[in-house]
């Protein structure tokens, strides 16, 4: 569904990427984990249009995403939940999910699709009129989620969900990521987390200092020495 083929990309004469190349498959759960710095928010950034690569392509189904608008990126069915959430503080629950569907896609929908993810996501139908910048971390997070799934993407880019978050919180997060996954989502994730979200996802990719250092079924990774050593200090 995604392909990244030799991507490299960077902030002014700054290089971050250097010939990334990796796929997600339709229905599948991928996350990309690494150090901090490692690029894994540039890799999103790029996926998304916020950036652009120096080089290298970037495919969605048969469409080439790596020099569009970021609005295109909505457009073909690419929904980015981003690091810190970003919601509208000033704006409802209910409001901040009704900007999610306003691309042509989801906007005849939207009557649905808040009542689904408001059963998705009980604590919101409760909060639906409070204002967003009042809610708690794990709330403010799930409002996120709940808004990127409102433009009716194929795919989800989760970009360090779990930031912040309490221990508890952080696996609640994990669970749903993991029901909405059930229900045929594909999902990419960005993650420190890096032993939760191994022993969820279907395959993953060990970022270093810009490139793919290691890839394989994340329950594989978890026993891999290299990894052992790097993030779960064993």
């Amino acid at each position: 569904m995604l392909r990244m083929e030799n991507v490299n990309a960077g902030y002014g004469d700054v290089q971050v990427l250097w010939d990334v190349s990796f796929e997600v498959k339709a229905r599948e759960f991928v996350v990309l984990v690494g150090a901090n710095g490692a690029g894994k928010s540039t890799i999103m950034k790029t996926i998304s249009s916020l950036l652009h690569p120096t080089s290298g392509t970037i495919w969605f189904e048969d469409q080439r995403l790596d020099h569009v608008q970021p609005y295109h990126i909505i457009d073909v069915g690419i929904a980015h939940v981003p690091e810190a959430r970003q919601l509208f503080p000033e704006m409802t629950v209910l409001e901040n999910l009704e900007m999610g569907s306003l691309c042509a896609r989801a906007k005849p929908h939207r009557k649905e699709s808040i009542e689904w993810v408001l059963d998705l996501f009980p604590r919101l139908r409760e909060r639906r009129k409070q204002l967003a910048g009042t809610l708690s971390g794990g709330e403010q997070q799930m409002c996120a989620i709940a808004r990127g799934l409102m433009s009716k993407p194929k795919m989800l880019l989760f970009d360090e969900p779990s930031l912040g978050l309490s221990p508890l919180l952080t696996q609640e997060i994990f669970r749903l990521a993991s029901k909405i996954h059930g229900e045929g989502m594909t999902i990419l994730m960005v993650e420190q987390n890096v032993k939760q979200t191994l022993a969820i996802c279907d395959r993953a990719y060990v970022l270093e200092n810009g490139r793919i250092a290691l890839e394989g079924k994340g329950r594989e990774l978890l026993e891999n020495e290299e990894v052992k050593q790097a993030f779960l200090g064993i």
